[in-house]
């Protein structure tokens, strides 16, 4: 029976790295397979997923108009790869999902669960209620507890905590943190203080 798959992580845990090397596995296999990311997230450049080893991949990308269906997406398809997967509407990764279950067609989704504020990026919540299979990739914070968190800081290294819930820029824009980190410039004690500015 094929599936939806999650897999989620903070920022620069090595999704875009695993999504690659899935797509390798199957073609080495002589496989078909079909890659996606983010029309909007060109930070390797458009229509090119990119990895921070230096691993590059021209894609397909999606938007908010792509459709996600069996008819478009052709025959003999082995798989279908999402990089960026926070992104989707919430009706896309709906027909993600019915092309798992009603066309046998595995979906293998990465992205982020939540944004600089902690909220959920509304596609992330969509998968984080369908997919069939959850799974989070870990990576650690600067204080070596488990990430599970994103920052954004400015351009002085100070953390941003208000505006727009999608500004894509580089990775430098980012930190990936400990819930400890993440709410100690909220004030919390017992985090590692100092961390970001």
């Amino acid at each position: 029976m094929s599936k939806l798959y999650f897999r989620y992580a903070a920022m620069n845990a090595g999704k875009s790295t695993a999504l690659l090397q899935a797509a390798h596995n199957y073609e080495e296999r002589g496989l078909r397979v079909r890659l996606f990311t983010a029309a909007h997230d060109a930070r390797a450049g458009p229509g090119l997923i990119g990895s921070r080893l230096g691993l590059q991949r021209r894609v397909e990308t999606f938007g908010p108009d792509t459709v996600f269906d069996a008819a478009g997406l052709g025959p003999g398809l082995a798989c279908l790869l999402i990089d960026e997967a926070q992104f989707l509407s919430p009706a896309q990764v709906r027909a993600l999902h019915r092309l798992a279950h009603r066309h046998g067609l595995p979906v293998l989704c990465w992205g982020l669960r939540s944004d600089f504020r902690g909220e959920a990026f509304p596609g992330a919540a969509a998968l984080l209620t369908l997919a069939d299979e959850l799974e989070e990739m870990k990576t650690i914070c600067a204080c070596a507890r488990k990430a599970s968190m994103n920052l954004r800081i400015d351009d002085q290294g100070r953390r941003v905590q208000d505006g727009e819930q999608v500004v894509i820029g580089s990775n430098e824009r980012y930190r990936a943190v400990c819930p400890s980190c993440f709410y100690s410039e909220d004030g919390d004690p017992g985090a590692a203080p100092g961390l970001f500015g």
